[in-house]
């Protein structure tokens, strides 16, 4: 499989590679590197399968390299102030200058927090982000968002600090476990809901292929969501605007993991499962305010079934505590509850002030022991608001 490249430019620009057995290049790995010290940044999942080849690729090519390894346990709880001190006291003891570089092997916890760190490290070093995981090489790996989670909610801590580069291996798909994968499509889905209706269509078509891990499905997944990605990213690359539109269902989906406290795949839903149960209450909500058709909501539920993903609360979540989870959200502001809807598919926006009682019964109808409304099968026409198939 030969190796694409996606351009991201801005006040920062970088690369995106996307291919298969790219972390074992020892030429692109040293290529991103400006001075001699590196701090390997994984996860106990992580590390056993992928950290060696890194290193020995990277000393293969760099032989006078200092590399240190910091290897953190596995889970969103741990995306902790704790740990990001961990990294901060690892490179220290590693002596890193300010040209140092953390390589951030894992999913979107390791980027996450391992990114922060590099943000904070003398006031700023480079990372390079490695994302094992589909949901990281689609979404958190993309654009400089890193941060950790307070118990007060999900990323609250965090800075602005875009990667200098983002290699994306895809081989090491083949180690994901399919939960995992599972997660990564809710976040390709996402790209389809917010910008493109026929990307939903192209999934759909697709399903089984992406769900059997066929290679070239998977790279076409990953660089299409990476183009989106990286063009809102140049557009508004802190959020001020466009940018926003990304965390189409991520305040339900925020308020869920901090219920849950962050538990993920030990007792309630990871993060690509919160945010698939999160874009099916974004579109009821979206539907609810008459913003939108209900048969986009359902005939995007239908999709997210396809590929085996949850599209109801877990047990056990009230109502009340979710909300009171999104009054601390970022996203709120003094207006009052700000959310990413859409008016059909492929066409969101930002809704400011969005009354608290359409959300309660958005979150009611959706609870797991409520009868759900029917279904549009994903292959369906898609109605317009008008009536009229498409």
């Amino acid at each position: 499989m030969s190796t694409a490249t996606l351009e991201v430019s801005g006040t920062r620009p970088y690369r995106i590679h996307v291919g298969s057995g790219l972390l074992s290049n020892g030429a692109l790995l040293a290529g991103q590197l400006r001075g001699r010290h590196v701090l390997l940044a994984s996860d106990a999942n992580v590390a056993p399968l992928h950290a060696e080849r890194v290193i020995d690729a990277l000393a293969g090519a760099r032989p006078e390299l200092a590399i240190a390894r910091y290897t953190m346990p596995a889970g969103e709880h741990e995306k902790t102030l704790a740990r990001f001190g961990e990294v901060l006291d690892a490179l220290a003891r590693l002596g890193a200058t300010r040209d140092a570089t953390v390589l951030a092997l894992g999913g979107g916890v390791v980027g996450d927090l391992a990114g922060f760190a590099a943000a904070c490290w003398m006031r700023g070093i480079d990372v390079v982000q490695l994302p094992t995981t589909l949901l990281a090489m689609v979404d958190s790996s993309v654009g400089g968002k890193t941060a950790v989670d307070l118990p007060a909610g999900k990323n609250l801590a965090g800075a602005f600090h875009p990667p200098r580069a983002v290699i994306a291996d895809t081989s090491t798909l083949r180690t994901l476990p399919d939960r995992e994968l599972r997660a990564g499509l809710a976040e390709v889905v996402k790209y389809g809901a917010i910008f493109d209706a026929g990307f939903l269509d192209w999934i759909g078509a697709h399903a089984d292929a992406l769900l059997a891990r066929d290679d070239a499905a998977l790279a076409a997944a990953i660089m299409r969501s990476c183009q989106y990605k990286a063009g809102v990213v140049e557009r508004d690359p802190y959020e001020h605007g466009e940018r926003a539109l990304l965390n189409f269902g991520h305040t339900f989906a925020h308020a869920i993991e901090a219920e849950q406290g962050y538990a993920g795949a030990a007792d309630g839903l990871n993060h690509g499962e919160a945010v698939a149960v999160g874009m099916v209450l974004a579109a009821d909500l979206s539907a609810r305010l008459e913003l939108a058709p209900r048969g986009d909501g359902e005939r995007l539920r239908g999709l997210l079934q396809r590929l085996e993903l949850p599209t109801t609360l877990p047990s056990g979540l009230r109502p009340e505590a979710l909300l009171a989870r999104m009054r601390l959200d970022k996203k709120a502001d003094a207006a009052g509850l700000r959310f990413i809807l859409w008016t059909a598919a492929g066409r969101a926006r930002v809704v400011a002030g969005v009354p608290e009682d359409p959300i309660i019964a958005t979150l009611e109808a959706f609870r797991r022991d409520t009868p759900q409304p029917r279904l549009l099968h994903p292959r369906d026409p898609r109605p317009t608001p008008g009536g009229t198939a498409i």
